[in-house]
């Protein structure tokens, strides 16, 4: 009996002293601090995420250099001015990883690391994202994060990043949502409060179990810089987005986005009027904006779209609601978005070839949100959001000419 006691207190000591061990050990990795929690986590993201992504303009050429720049042209366009605020490096700048399986960092593109250039960001005013994938390989054959997450995560944490755009190539048949979930908890438990952006192509419905593991989940393979095109080897235009995101709004609101893509406006693909469009639309989508073009060399065109105040206020209203396809005439669209405080986002989209002469009665189309807008019941002032001007009311008809695959962007504001 004695023999038994003592055999059990041994087993028990030991217990104890390999749990002391690994609490130590925890803390060692994760350091002193504490667990994001979910509240925080949740609460970030409010709004759309606003910024810029290396990815479309730059592919791997990516640098330390080319991201200060970046920073330095966000201010002095008035990108930053407009709301943008993440600087996302994308795939490519890693190299590997060290004995201990240390994410390593390609030292000729990034000479004074990431937590240097983090730095430099912050201290514009701006907040810095990157990327990995949840695959053993990034899409460019990188080192991926699966099996070093949580240690990634930390990694990002102590070099101050504060979003993570996270791929789903090399997935070696994984469940997404597991997948995903495994790095949501490893961000939260980093200390840090990082944006978590899930970009897994829609391929598993992200849009039905991503609320909460992350804030924004992409919804399509990647945007080409066409309004409608087709491509054998994978990518979607404007349109297809566009089509895909129209039945996706249940699934939208603060802290959790459909992602419609990055921007394509400014890369020189698509003419003036379809970039208009692209940029209403994913405003009206309450989509991310993130730009994907050179900020550094933007013709006043370009930064005019980027930068239209009136129009990021629809992406960015507090209400957080996604537009819905309100009337489908083919090729002719009318879209609204409620709007916070009873006001009405409304954008008629002409898909054709020839300039559509709209003749609008709002009277006779009730466009009616639970009791909030009521056409009906109320006049509402119309405010042109690209031309900057009040155009009437819905008292009497709007007439416009709307070009071809171009947009008439309006808000509707009661008149009290």
């Amino acid at each position: 009996m004695k023999r038994t006691l003592c055999t059990m207190k041994t087993k028990l000591i030991i217990l104890l002293l390999l749990t002391s061990t690994l609490t130590a050990g925890a803390q060692m990795y994760f350091g002193t601090k504490k667990e994001v929690p979910d509240s925080v986590f949740n609460a970030l993201a409010q709004t759309p995420p606003m910024g810029w992504n290396s990815w479309n303009k730059f592919g791997c050429n990516v640098s330390e250099q080319l991201i200060k720049e970046m920073a330095d042209a966000m201010i002095a366009t008035g990108m930053k001015d407009a709301g943008y605020e993440y600087l996302v490096i994308d795939d490519c700048w890693q190299v590997g990883r060290d004995e201990e399986g240390n994410i390593q960092i390609d030292p000729k593109r990034f000479p004074n690391g990431m937590k240097a250039l983090a730095d430099y960001v912050h201290a514009k005013g701006l907040k810095m994202g990157i990327y990995s994938c949840a695959g053993s390989e990034t899409c460019q054959g990188r080192p991926g994060s699966r099996g070093y997450q949580f240690q990634d995560a930390r990694t990002y944490a102590t070099w101050g990043i504060d979003y993570l755009k996270y791929d789903w190539c090399s997935n070696e048949g994984q469940k997404a949502e597991a997948a995903y979930r495994t790095m949501s908890d490893a961000l939260k438990a980093c200390g840090r409060p990082i944006v978590f952006s899930i970009c897994e192509w829609g391929e598993n419905e992200p849009w039905k179990w991503g609320k909460g593991i992350g804030h924004l989940w992409r919804i399509t393979p990647d945007i080409r810089d066409c309004y409608q095109c087709v491509f054998d080897w994978g990518g979607v235009g404007v349109l297809d987005i566009i089509d895909k995101m129209a039945d996706l709004y249940p699934y939208a609101g603060p802290g959790h986005w459909n992602d419609a893509e990055m921007l394509e406006v400014g890369n020189g693909g698509m003419t003036r009027d379809e970039y208009i469009t692209h940029f209403s639309m994913w405003c009206m989508l309450a989509a991310p904006l993130m730009s994907g073009n050179d900020l550094r060399n933007m013709d006043k065109e370009t930064i005019e779209i980027l930068t239209n105040k009136e129009v990021i206020a629809i992406n960015q209203d507090k209400k957080g609601e996604q537009a819905r396809r309100f009337m489908d005439m083919g090729e002719k669209e009318i879209w609204a978005k409620p709007l916070d405080d009873g006001e009405l986002a409304v954008c008629f989209m002409n898909r054709t070839e020839n300039s559509w002469k709209l003749d609008y009665d709002w009277k006779k189309q009730t466009i009616y949100f639970a009791d909030e807008v009521n056409i009906h019941r109320k006049e509402y002032k119309i405010r042109d959001l690209w031309q900057h001007k009040d155009i009437g009311t819905t008292e009497r008809n709007t007439r416009h000419e709307i070009p071809a695959h171009g947009v008439l962007m309006v808000r509707l504001t009661p008149i009290k």
